[in-house]
């Protein structure tokens, strides 16, 4: 999340990161197959029809990005949303948090 240094900016890079990972629609539906609840590589390839290792390629953007967390099972991985980035609200939009604003994501 874009925080806002000692002299009140914004920090840009961070920022930018987080959009950039936003500006790809497979990474949007993989945000969307973890909207309620985690899951594995493998379960989300299948459901958007992409091949393991592109989508392992946009999990790590996303987890670098602070958009999604994971947990490690075993050999498995499993990505969840991280909650101090991303949330849901009562009607179900994607609220994404940006230094002193919010984007909605009204998948």
């Amino acid at each position: 999340m874009a925080k806002a240094g000692n002299s009140g900016k914004i920090d840009i890079e961070k920022t930018s990161r987080l959009l950039k990972a936003l500006s790809d629609p497979d990474r949007l539906r993989l945000i969307l197959q973890v909207k309620n609840g985690e899951k594995n590589v493998g379960t989300m390839a299948k459901a958007i029809g992409a091949e393991i290792v592109n989508v392992s390629h946009h999990l790590g953007v996303l987890r670098a990005s602070q958009i999604l967390k994971d947990r490690k099972v075993g050999r498995f991985v499993f990505y969840s949303l991280n909650p101090d980035v991303i949330s849901m609200d009562a009607s179900g939009a994607l609220l994404v948090q940006l230094h002193g604003c919010k984007v909605i994501l009204g998948l």
